[in-house]
Formats: C-alpha cells, structure tokens, sequence
C-alpha cells in the first residue's frame, strides 16, 4: 500500500471514529452512530466498512485493508445539539459541500460550532423546570418559590461537585440530599407547604430521562451490550438519587 493511499484510509478512520465518539459522548443512540460512522466511510470511499460501537468504546475497520482502530469513550452527558451538528456535517460531506479534510477540521473544532449555554443560565433553568414540573405533577402555587430555589441549588451541588470532584453518582448523590435536607428544613419553618411535591419537582434536572429511554432503543434495535451498560448507569443514578432523598427521611423524619 502506498504512502498516499496509507494516509487516506487513516484520514477516514480518524474522521468517522472523531464523529462517533462526540455522537456517543453527547448521548446518541449506537445505531444512529455506526449508521454515520459508515456513512462517512461509504462517501469517502470506503463501501465496505465495519464498525462496532458500545457505550465505552469504538471500533472501526475496513474490509479492503487490514486497517482497524479502537477509540475509547469515557465521558458521557446529554448535548444533542452536538448530535445534530454531526448529523449535518455528514449529510455536507454526503453531498460534496465539504471535503474530508474540511470535516475532519470542523468535528474537531466543534466545541466551538456548537453553542453553549453559560453556568447561571443551566441553573435558572433548572429552577424554571423544578418548579413547573412540580405544578405539573399536583403540586401548589404555595410551594413554587421553594421549589425554584431548591432545584437551583441541588442542580449546582450536582454541577461543581462533578466538576471538582469528578467521581461517577457522588453529584447525584450529594445534589439529591441538599435537596431533601431544604425540602425538610423549607416545610419546617413554613416556607413551603409539601415535602413531597418539592422534592419531586427539585429532583427533576438530575433525572436521566434520556440515558434511560436511549438504552431501551439501543436493546430493541438489537445492541444488547450498550443498552444493558446505559440502562445500568441510568439505574445507579437513580439509586444515587433515591438514596440521598432517604438517607434525609430517615435522618429526619
């Protein structure tokens, strides 16, 4: 194989492995990433790939060569607004808009492409959606307020305990108790008028909906192995979670 033709094979491979693993990392289903992964192979050439993508890792080879590689995947959140732009330099490069080169470039500058929200907006908003969803669920106007300002705190305990500490269920474990010590302390003295419908609303940001509904599309399109790893990590989150609300109750109730 010449020099050339090495490096072109190695271009693809880094290419479609770069896209999947930022597909996979923002919480996108497996199907959807080996799809784009041979996609981008398939249009660049190379019809004959193979690939194989589980929730830690990535493999990628092509039949014609003895090419395989591996790229590890250890972070993982929720961002579909980078699945999308993924999904869209794809569909670029299907239709000759962009070059290899010029996707390569653009899946590596992403964290640039894609747009961020800054840290007091995500826990404004947690707020907003602790508060409505409590309301929604057969909460009272009375316990609004409250429930505002303790799903904003829980969502900060979450998000700087993760990024200090950055040990896997220990945010989720220590946001779900200040979420519960507040509820407590916020019906003692009158604040608010029920433990129950403030906890349920607070404890909505850190629910791993998604994580839990992709696994079960992950195993119904027959990725048995990733379906089972997300679903696993989703049920330790939610146990993180449980678990924090009743180590409180017990504590002091």
């Amino acid at each position: 194989m010449d020099e050339k033709k090495q490096s072109t094979i190695q271009l693809i491979l880094d290419t479609c492995l770069m896209a999947g693993k930022i597909m996979t990392e923002s919480g996108s289903e497996v199907y959807r990433v080996e799809d784009t992964m041979n996609r981008i192979a398939e249009n660049a050439g190379q019809k004959e790939s193979v690939s194989y993508v589980t929730a830690t890792g990535l493999f990628m080879g092509f039949r014609s060569s003895n090419y395989t590689q591996l790229e590890n995947v250890t972070e993982r959140s929720i961002n579909l607004e980078k699945v999308a732009i993924v999904n869209s330099l794809s569909r670029k490069f299907a239709e000759k808009e962009i070059s290899l080169e010029e996707l390569n470039l653009k899946l590596a500058n992403i964290n640039h492409e894609a747009p961020t929200y800054s840290v007091p907006l995500q826990i404004v908003a947690a707020g907003i959606v602790s508060c409505t969803l409590m309301y929604i669920f057969g909460g009272h106007w009375h316990d609004f307020v409250a429930t505002f300002f303790i799903g904003m705190i829980g969502f900060s305990v979450a998000y700087f305990t993760k990024n200090w500490l950055n040990i896997k269920f220990l945010d989720d474990f220590l946001a779900a108790f200040t979420i519960g010590l507040l509820a407590y302390l916020a019906v003692r003295f009158h604040l608010a008028g029920n433990i129950d419908n403030i906890i349920i609303g607070a404890v909505m940001p850190l629910v791993p909906g998604v994580a839990i509904t992709n696994s079960f599309r992950d195993i119904l399109a027959g990725h048995l192995l990733s379906g089972t790893a997300r679903a696993t990590e989703a049920i330790f989150v939610a146990g993180s979670i449980g678990i924090g609300i009743a180590i409180v109750f017990k504590l002091f109730m």
